[in-house]
């Protein structure tokens, strides 16, 4: 037998594993999106809207967003002009087609095979500072004590990236957090061009600083593609986000879109590696956080097989039950339940499995 013949078999397997793994590749495969006047989506969420990118389930897409803002305001409030992205100055100029909203999102990005019923599930894998500075402000008639601050104030901020701290006054430095404050898909076509302002059943403007890099995102699919939009960066914020800003700057993140036909959800839901997330929204912020609880109930009933009662008693005794934000119209509530407390089911169940 000859030296090549001896190994052609071997060269086939070698040729069929090396392309598989090409295949694997391209199957999560990295896109990259940047923030132009082509992929902007100002102020609104909507079902109609074209897409700006077209993946596939499993694939991660490099995103860029800019900050809820315009160069008018950020001068005025003392930021030089050469500190303002070019990106920004561009879409102030061009994009005419506005929502309701203020928020300069990125997307829609349409993922191959999500239908209405399904779950777009969004890990969160890295999430970057685009720019050494954010800025924080209240109008005259926003925030949740309005009536205390009848007037509008805007500061900007500086970010030290390598400290990673917001230097907010001599002698104060925020630690920074930084995260997406709106992503969510499109709501039900029959809803229309909705505002991106409140958060709702498609996600949208949760604000909810527990999304970090690392975590994870589950929203309910509302339309074909399920049309997923971000922006709104944050580099930190409080609970409750009080006078309707946060450090608001620009972000950059890597987000890797899973299509789950195994799940049915009514509301957003998270988890992050030490947590599982539930939401609650709504215009009254005790029914939002009624909500929240019972949608940690349904995960346990559902997830981890509690009867309700039991449920319910966990939520009280292991649950940290926070409010999300209070100013975006629709306030959100949240409970934070820590995943280290399974670890006995998870190991009788292993045993279980064992025999």
């Amino acid at each position: 037998m000859k030296f090549h013949e001896s190994f052609a078999p071997r060269a086939r397997l070698l040729a069929l594993c090396l392309g598989l793994a090409g295949a694997a590749h391209a199957q999560k495969a990295t896109h990259q999106l940047p923030i132009t006047p082509a992929t902007a989506a100002w102020g609104y969420y909507d079902a109609a809207a074209p897409p700006v990118l077209r993946i596939k389930s499993g694939e991660t897409v490099e995103v860029h967003t800019l900050i809820t803002s315009t160069p008018t305001r950020l001068e005025g409030a003392g930021l030089p002009p050469a500190q303002v992205e070019p990106n920004l100055r561009e879409i102030v100029e061009k994009v005419t087609n506005k929502g309701p909203g203020g928020h300069i999102l990125t997307g829609p990005i349409f993922i191959e095979g999500a239908e209405p019923g399904d779950v777009l599930e969004v890990r969160i894998q890295s999430v970057k500072l685009a720019i050494p500075y954010a800025y924080n402000a209240f109008g005259a008639k926003s925030g949740f004590i309005p009536e205390d601050f009848g007037y509008a104030k805007m500061r900007i901020i500086p970010l030290d990236k390598k400290k990673m701290v917001a230097h907010f006054l001599p002698g104060i430095d925020v630690p920074l957090r930084p995260f997406f404050g709106s992503m969510g898909v499109a709501p039900p076509a029959a809803a229309g061009r909705v505002n991106s302002a409140p958060p709702g059943i498609h996600g949208g403007n949760l604000d909810n600083k527990e999304l970090v890099a690392g975590t994870t995102l589950y929203l309910p699919v509302h339309a074909a593609g399920a049309l997923f939009f971000v922006g709104d960066g944050h580099a930190g914020q409080g609970n409750g986000e009080v006078d309707i800003t946060a450090l608001e700057t620009s972000l950059s993140g890597q987000l890797q879109f899973i299509v789950r036909k195994d799940l049915h959800l009514t509301l957003p839901r998270a988890e992050t590696p030490t947590h599982y997330i539930s939401m609650g929204l709504n215009e009254d912020l005790t029914l939002a956080a009624k909500d929240a609880v019972r949608e940690m109930i349904a995960f346990l009933v559902a997830e981890k097989h509690l009867t309700r009662d039991d449920a319910y008693m966990l939520c009280s005794v292991a649950g940290d039950l926070n409010t999300t934000q209070v100013v975006d119209g629709t306030r959100g509530a949240h409970m934070l339940l820590p995943k280290s407390i399974f670890g006995k089911i998870k190991a009788e169940k292993q045993k279980t499995e064992k025999r």
